[in-house]
């Protein structure tokens, strides 16, 4: 710690600084990438699933922007925090990235409101099964640490 020009103390690398600004950063990259998949969504093979996948994009960006934002308040034992902060990124990115892929995809097996009668071929259904399966295991217990470490009496 130093203390600034006006005697407040400053905090210098205080913990979870980095990875505040890492999440905030990503927030904000996935949210452009959700941005510019709404450019391109009349072009995928699933249009209802080319609008989801924008808005995947969009409120994944949100949802990280505003975890950084919170992240100096969660206190968890660090190797949690490490499941928590890359179970955060990887459920955001791949949650985008396999919704993406379904529209480009056309599948429909997983997702019979967003692709009505469409069907794509069998690897890529299981391919798009397996990832929409993975981020929701991972995103939930990521959630669930990240909502442990807030209780009030949690400590680092």
């Amino acid at each position: 710690m130093r203390i600034a020009k006006d005697d407040i103390p400053v905090r210098i690398n205080a913990p979870g600084t980095v990875a505040k600004r890492r999440l905030i950063w990503h927030g904000m990259f996935l949210f452009l990438l959700g941005l510019l998949t709404g450019l391109v969504e009349p072009h995928f093979s699933n249009v209802r699933m080319g609008l989801a996948a924008h808005l995947e994009g969009v409120m994944n960006g949100i949802f990280l922007v505003a975890l950084g934002a919170i992240w100096e308040e969660v206190r968890l034992a660090p190797r949690s925090e490490a499941v928590a902060f890359w179970g955060a990124l990887y459920g955001s990115y791949a949650n985008w990235a396999f919704t993406t892929l379904a529209a480009i995809f056309g599948t429909g097996a997983l997702t019979p409101i967003t692709a009505p009668n469409l069907t794509a071929q069998a690897w890529q259904e299981s391919l798009v099964t397996a990832g929409f399966v993975s981020v929701g295991i991972v995103i939930i217990a990521s959630s669930g640490l990240i909502l442990w470490g807030l209780r009030q009496n949690a400590v680092r």
